[in-house]
């Protein structure tokens, strides 16, 4: 038998995330830099799609990351095409920032 503290449940950690609101607020700005790139993988080439990934979104504008320096280059020649796009979903005006970000 075991005499020292107890420990206390462990919750999963999607109802840890729902109880706190920062990282509730978190999960909701993920999600959400998630739908933004699902709706402009239309206007992305397909083989440029998977070298492009969702970044940060906050109040002052949304990230791409790019895999590479081509990748983001084609990404701002891209960049009126990727907001009318994010217009005609009705998605929030915010600027849209290409980042390189290389995959380890």
């Amino acid at each position: 038998m075991h005499s020292g503290p107890s420990i206390p449940d462990a919750k999963p950690v999607r109802v840890a995330l729902r109880e706190h609101d920062a990282l509730t607020q978190l999960t909701e700005r993920l999600a959400a830099s998630k739908r933004r790139l699902a709706e402009i993988s239309a206007v992305l080439p397909p083989p440029l799609r998977p070298h492009v990934s969702p970044g940060p979104i906050d109040e002052l504008g949304w990230s791409l990351f790019a895999e590479n320096a081509a990748v983001a280059a084609k990404l701002r020649q891209l960049l009126p095409r990727i907001e009318e796009r994010l217009a005609q979903a009705g998605l929030p005006d915010v600027k849209v920032r290409i980042k390189l970000c290389r995959r380890t």
